[in-house]
């Protein structure tokens, strides 16, 4: 299999972490590609006609695309239960509310590095923030007995989550008044399927 990525995306890597959590690392080529919302690499259309990564292509189906259906596969795969069925729809809105972080802070991200600065909005840019911390706030104060217990997918993707957030917003000390979550945090990026897929 081979994994079209770009190093920098939290959504592959919350792919390549749940590649290494799960043991299926040498099963798949991650094909590194540079893309951009205004110039996407054939690479990645071949594989996703909507021109977003990662997608996953199988040699034995249709390329699979959109992190949270290439990583349902993969731990369908390896059988890892990273989405247990007991708590399936818990594990399945923390995985939710990761994507909304990580969807803000990569549109706030292009907003400052695709566009130039009369077109960017601060207003916007707040805005997105804002949910951001909304989120943040919510899952410290409500879901930290969840990410205390065994880990799952949801774990995963709000590690993803924020590790993006230190890598592409650090000025804005997201760790402001959620102490929980920053602690829980600090101990989960000690992992070494979180150090190994650490962008440069």
């Amino acid at each position: 299999m081979k994994l079209i990525s770009s190093p920098a995306s939290p959504f592959v890597r919350k792919v390549r972490v749940v590649l290494h959590e799960t043991g299926q690392t040498a099963d798949v080529e991650i094909i590194n590609v540079t893309t951009t919302p205004f110039k996407v690499a054939d690479e990645v259309l071949g594989a996703n006609p909507t021109g977003r990564i990662p997608a996953l292509i199988r040699p034995d189906g249709v390329a699979l695309h959109d992190s949270r259906v290439i990583t349902r596969y993969l731990d369908a795969r390896a059988k890892a239960s990273l989405y247990p069925e007991a708590r399936i729809w818990e594990v399945l809105t923390l995985e939710s509310m990761a994507h909304s972080i990580m969807d803000s802070a990569v549109l706030t991200f292009y907003e400052g590095r695709f566009r130039t600065p009369e077109q960017q909005s601060p207003e916007w840019i707040d805005a997105q923030w804002g949910k951001i911390a909304g989120a943040l706030k919510v899952i410290n104060e409500r879901w930290m007995s969840h990410l205390a217990g065994p880990m799952d997918i949801g774990h995963i993707s709000i590690g993803c989550a924020l590790a993006y957030l230190d890598f592409r917003h650090d000025a804005r000390n997201w760790r402001q008044g959620v102490d929980g979550l920053a602690e829980w945090y600090e101990n989960f990026k000690e992992r070494d399927s979180m150090k190994t897929t650490t962008p440069e």
